[in-house]
């Protein structure tokens, strides 16, 4: 084991897209779980496992700032990896919605931390943008990660503790970056030389502001159930919903078309970068069939929730490949 981590390097932070993938997959289960006769067994199985892949990733991370230290800071100064390091928020974001499913109060401790330390990597990352230098062929879709999917899961979780006023501060943060980052990442990659094929799986957080923004829209507002409407989601709800939704879809085909073009890097963990998104998506539409929607909802729903288990078992597989193969970290390079 001495001599496997001293061939490696620590662990990148982009290994947080690992336990974000497995909570939003758990997410995703239990929301079926009330939604069709899925057994309910394997939700809580699969929750179990993400919180402890979660724990795991955490406690590397840690680890990492304690052993090698010089290492986290160049990472953090990193124009594409530091967007990385705000996934360890938003995977504690989504572990406190899973544990509060058995202890509410350690749920709500961790909430709190994961929020506070979101808006703390966030202003710090999202500041360096705005004082410019930033290398154009370093603009990937990693620069959602400091601000839109923390606000977006924020506002999820302080709605599951029935906080909608604080959900809604969230929310707001997180859908009006997402609009204004957008156009800069459209603007970069029509004008700019095509990006570098290691850095292309980080396209896969493409699919995710939309879809993550409309479970949270879902959480605020409330689905037929909570709100008492009884047929189906309505007026200024329902439209975004669908919107976001529709959006979502739109750019899951996109990314399908450039599926080719991404795969010209070979799988490494940074494709993780798809499970967010993979995940959210049908989460959004059980939420909306939930609401009463009409029957083929409930089939789109049930075809992209087959397509994402898939997509992150594959992911999955694959990664066990890797830390089969010893291949998962990357090797220390010889001095």
């Amino acid at each position: 084991m001495n001599a496997w981590i001293t061939k490696h390097e620590p662990m990148p932070a982009g290994f947080f897209g690992i336990a974000v993938g497995a909570l939003a997959l758990a997410g995703a289960w239990r929301v079926a779980a009330k939604l069709w006769e899925v057994p309910a067994v394997a939700a809580q199985v699969l929750t179990i496992v993400a919180l402890v892949v979660w724990g795991a990733i955490m406690t590397m991370y840690a680890i990492k700032w304690i052993a090698h230290r010089e290492a986290a800071r160049k990472e953090w100064a990193h124009e594409v990896q530091s967007s990385f390091v705000a996934l360890g928020p938003v995977s504690t974001m989504l572990a406190a919605q899973a544990i509060k499913l058995w202890s509410p109060d350690l749920a709500l401790a961790l909430f709190a931390a994961g929020a506070l330390a979101q808006l703390g990597i966030g202003v710090m990352l999202h500041g360096r943008l705005w004082q410019g230098a930033r290398n154009a062929e370093l603009v990937t879709p990693a620069i959602y990660l400091p601000t839109v999917a923390p606000g977006f899961v924020a506002a999820t979780t302080a709605a599951a503790f029935g906080l909608p006023e604080l959900a809604m501060l969230f929310f707001g943060a997180g859908a009006l970056s997402w609009l204004a980052i957008e156009s800069m990442l459209l603007n970069r990659a029509a004008h700019a030389a095509p990006t570098a094929p290691a850095l292309r799986p980080g396209f896969g957080v493409q699919l995710a502001p939309p879809v993550v923004g409309g479970v949270a829209w879902m959480a605020i507002t409330g689905t037929a159930a909570h709100t008492g409407l009884t047929t189906g989601l309505t007026g200024t709800t329902g439209l975004i919903a669908y919107a976001l939704l529709g959006y979502g879809l739109y750019q899951a085909l996109l990314l399908l078309r450039l599926l080719p073009w991404i795969r010209a890097q070979a799988f490494a963990p940074s494709y993780w970068a798809f499970s967010f998104g993979t995940a959210a998506l049908p989460t959004l539409a059980m939420l909306i069939a939930q609401g009463g929607a009409p029957h083929w909802e409930h089939e789109l729903a049930f075809v992209l929730f087959a397509a994402s288990n898939l997509v992150i078992g594959l992911l999955f597989f694959k990664t066990a490949a890797l830390l089969w193969d010893g291949k998962l970290l990357p090797t220390r390079a010889v001095s």
